[in-house]
């Protein structure tokens, strides 16, 4: 069950990756899991550099209504399937950095593989860096329900342990709270950024 710390921190969080510039032109989405039924999910059409408590709507994560009326993120399905999905997921951030976004675009497979960094040891789980990470990626929807069921079907045979990268979009991963989720997103994106320098350095 989620309290209002983790909402504070989710904030905190938010100010961090806008500072960071993760998520330009009120682009990403975040939210926190209140309950089995309830997620708070940030509004649509806001600076996430700028975001405050006020600015999270509580969205139902079996059929994403929100009883405020308010708009919640166009990636609304994304995050409450997460949530119901994987019961210890407690914080989802979606965030469009550049390495995810053209990463996703260059890698032509179902995964970005990660192999051989001492970083992937930031996510949760990884000991080593001689095992490989992969990093599923999905083709870009502006239909969020058949992209949600797209993902729901990959799920249902392949681990999404962290996250998943969407074609020329971003990067959604999570934690079991908003401390973890914003630890896999740094690392994610360290192992990302680290990726994309070696391709081009190995480039002949």
């Amino acid at each position: 069950m989620t309290d209002n710390l983790q909402l504070e921190q989710l904030v905190a969080a938010c100010h961090w990756i806008g500072a960071k510039g993760w998520a330009p032109a009120t682009g990403g989405n975040m939210s926190v899991r209140q309950d089995a039924d309830w997620c708070w999910l940030s509004e649509s059409g806001k600076d996430k550099g700028s975001l405050t408590t006020a600015d999270f709507l509580q969205v139902s994560i079996a059929d994403n209504h929100a009883p405020s009326g308010r708009k919640p993120s166009a990636e609304t399905g994304l995050h409450t399937l997460i949530y119901r999905l994987y019961p210890q997921a407690n914080a989802v951030l979606h965030v469009h950095t550049v390495n995810a976004t053209v990463l996703s675009r260059v890698e032509k497979s179902p995964a970005l593989l990660l192999n051989g960094f001492e970083m992937q040891k930031s996510l949760s789980g990884q000991t080593t860096h001689l095992d490989t990470v992969p990093v599923a990626i999905f083709d870009n929807d502006q239909d969020i329900d058949a992209l949600a069921a797209r993902i729901a079907d990959y799920a249902q045979t392949n681990s999404l342990r962290y996250g998943f990268l969407l074609r020329g979009h971003g990067l959604t991963c999570w934690g079991r709270d908003v401390a973890e989720a914003r630890r896999h997103l740094e690392g994610l994106e360290f192992l990302f950024e680290c990726e994309m320098q070696r391709r081009l350095l190995e480039k002949p």
